[in-house]
């Protein structure tokens, strides 16, 4: 995991977080719990129920992964903590992922037994895992670079929602028959992440799609 687009993603996380409360970090608010609940989210996705037919939408999984990372981020600030020195660290739990898999598992087996791991760590410990969050990652085949796209995209979707009457429920989330989620995923196939201005370009291709934006 590259320390500079760490750094970026806790310095956008700050911004978002910022938005809904000015001094989040001192209200302790239960972001490990908002992480295990979006686990729980991930798993209809990829399936569980072996009563029925189930074929795991991998897109949603990576996209319920890139929620999960949000929360966690969030949960990883302090306030004595600056915000290098924890990218830094954070960079370093991503190289100590456990390497407790069987080569044998499937696909689907992997992805639920990582999930678990990071839910049942955010339960009893109420803290988040980075090293957990590598090996779901890993589980789920989605990289660094992948999760550094879609996790700016999300992020600015959360702002184009604020911006546009989330809080007050005049956000319209379905659009031309699609939820915003959707839209997202097929702009970022289009836009170049390595482009210094990529989250000003996110949020402006939204909202040429947005209903009534100007």
């Amino acid at each position: 995991m590259n320390q500079d687009a760490v750094l970026n993603m806790l310095q956008m996380q700050h911004r978002m977080n910022t938005r809904v409360h000015e001094h989040w970090v001192g209200q302790n608010f239960d972001w490990y719990r908002a992480a295990w609940i979006e686990c729980g989210e991930l798993m209809d996705h990829v399936g569980y129920k072996w009563w029925k037919k189930q074929t795991p939408d991998m897109e949603q999984v990576r996209l319920e992964v890139v929620d999960i990372w949000h929360f966690g981020l969030s949960a990883l600030f302090d306030s004595e903590t600056e915000l290098p020195q924890l990218a830094k660290r954070i960079c370093a739990d991503f190289e100590t992922i456990p390497t407790s898999e069987n080569g044998s598992e499937s696909m689907v087996s992997r992805i639920h037994g990582a999930t678990e791991a990071l839910a049942q760590h955010a339960l009893a410990s109420k803290t988040f895992s980075v090293s957990l969050f590598a090996a779901l990652m890993r589980a789920c085949g989605l990289s660094a670079d992948e999760l550094y796209r879609h996790y700016v995209g999300k992020n600015v979707l959360n702002f184009f929602r604020q911006d546009h009457g989330y809080q007050d429920g005049t956000y319209l989330k379905q659009w031309r028959g699609r939820e915003d989620n959707e839209h997202l995923s097929e702009l970022l196939e289009s836009l170049d992440d390595a482009a210094p201005d990529f989250p000003e370009m996110v949020y402006q291709a939204l909202e040429s799609r947005y209903p009534g934006a100007s």
